[in-house]
């Protein structure tokens, strides 16, 4: 079972009573894995990916968000298309989801008091959302240091972030690619106009 992965769940022992505690909430990915099935499109061949890495979970779903839908409007879950309904009631009458068109919310209400939230990111042909490890996240002391040269509101390019720090450009490059992996910084904008920031 997942929630045997010792990544994704510790035992924590108060006075005489042990309970387990779960690093990605149980209710965010069955309902990110639900969501998947539910909202995928049927006629690409390839499958659902759900790839497991030490902090955080990335479940993949093949098709595009159905017209009318933005990204924006999306991630928020302020409107949801169901685009294969027969399953979504099959589900519902599963129990495998509680009320048809609040998965994302229902993702997001589960990490209310995490630091970390999850991401949910649209492609070409792809809907991907990611899953973070609840709980401080480690850094090396290198990523540390270019961690404290970002903010949380002011987007900086990566020669500035360079400046500050004693290493070359590439490793900086791949010192924030690691840190973007890690859920801590924001990647914004393309090429020359490539931007980063603290997550918020």
């Amino acid at each position: 079972m997942l929630w045997e992965v010792s990544n994704y769940s510790y035992e924590e022992i108060s006075g005489m009573t042990r309970k387990k505690v779960f690093r990605i909430p149980e209710e965010a990915f069955r309902e990110t894995v639900a969501n998947a099935l539910m909202h995928r499109t049927w006629d690409i061949p390839a499958q659902i990916r759900v790839m497991m890495f030490d902090d955080r979970i990335e479940v993949t779903s093949p098709g595009v968000l159905p017209a009318g839908l933005s990204e924006e409007e999306y991630s928020r879950g302020n409107i949801s298309i169901l685009r294969n309904p027969i399953l979504g009631n099959i589900f519902y009458r599963l129990h495998i989801v509680e009320t048809l068109g609040t998965g994302i919310l229902r993702i997001q209400e589960a990490y209310k008091d995490s630091e970390r939230k999850p991401i949910f990111e649209a492609f070409a042909n792809s809907v991907k959302v990611t899953l973070p490890v609840q709980g401080q996240v480690e850094m090396t002391s290198v990523e540390g240091l270019a961690y404290d040269t970002l903010s949380k509101n002011i987007l900086k390019p990566i020669g500035e972030i360079t400046d500050a720090l004693p290493y070359s450009r590439s490793k900086v490059s791949r010192i924030l690619k690691d840190l973007i992996a890690k859920n801590l910084v924001v990647k914004v904008g393309n090429g020359r106009g490539t931007r980063y920031k603290k997550r918020t």
